[in-house]
């Protein structure tokens, strides 16, 4: 276990638009509760002591209040509004993160994180970051003026999360101006020149988002019962 304190900031801003549904995504239920709440029991499960942050616009806050109430859902944690973007929203959850620890950002979204939570935390505290990333399946091209041209795919992770990072590291990051690039927080805290340090992820780790990743998740669910 680390040394450190350990949190874990949820961020869950979706809509429903790609899911082609009028709920958020992270409010679905998936095996007869919201996706949401699978997440943050995966983080409980690897440490009761590890502090809690779901971040959430700021108009489903009592939405999710609703839910928990519904689900007779208790396990603590500290609901946070969001901000206009991810990177606000991040930003957010960081400002209830006190003195030195660890921090985890996670998707709202990514449920199945089984046995990647501990491996990232323990990385973060050794080099400052650890982002969980998996090797790409299909070939990739890269679009050009000329149309496309094949890639070598063994130079190219897909990045997932948890990202981990130092708190003192990703408060600092936090601090720049937001910036088009910013599409996770590696890339933020890679624009203050730290070096990223990947770890790796799982092809279970999926972010549901669409109809079809729903059906993978209630086969995932299955297979665990």
């Amino acid at each position: 276990m680390a040394q450190l304190p350990e949190y874990a900031i949820i961020v869950a801003g979706g809509s429903g638009s790609r899911m082609q549904h009028d709920i958020p995504k992270q409010f679905i239920e998936l095996a007869g509760k919201p996706v949401l709440m699978h997440t943050v029991e995966q983080f409980y499960k690897y440490s009761p002591e590890l502090r809690l942050v779901i971040v959430l616009p700021e108009n489903q806050l009592e939405v999710w209040r609703e839910l928990c109430k519904k689900h007779n859902f208790n396990l603590f944690h500290i609901a946070v509004a969001g901000g206009n973007t991810r990177f606000g929203s991040v930003k957010n959850g960081l400002a209830v993160v006190h003195g030195e620890a660890l921090v985890a950002v996670h998707d709202g979204v990514r449920p199945f994180i089984t046995g990647i939570i501990k491996e990232a935390f323990e990385t973060a505290e050794k080099y400052g970051n650890a982002v969980v990333a998996v090797s790409p399946k299909d070939s990739i091209r890269e679009l050009t003026a000329a149309g496309s041209s094949a890639v070598d795919r063994a130079k190219y992770k897909l990045v997932q999360t948890p990202q981990c990072f130092k708190a003192s590291i990703l408060k600092r990051a936090y601090e720049q101006e937001e910036q088009p690039y910013f599409t996770d927080d590696a890339s933020v805290v890679e624009a203050l020149g730290e070096q990223i340090i990947l770890v790796e992820g799982s092809y279970r780790n999926i972010k549901i988002t669409t109809p079809e990743d729903m059906v993978l998740a209630e086969a995932f669910i299955k297979s665990q019962e």
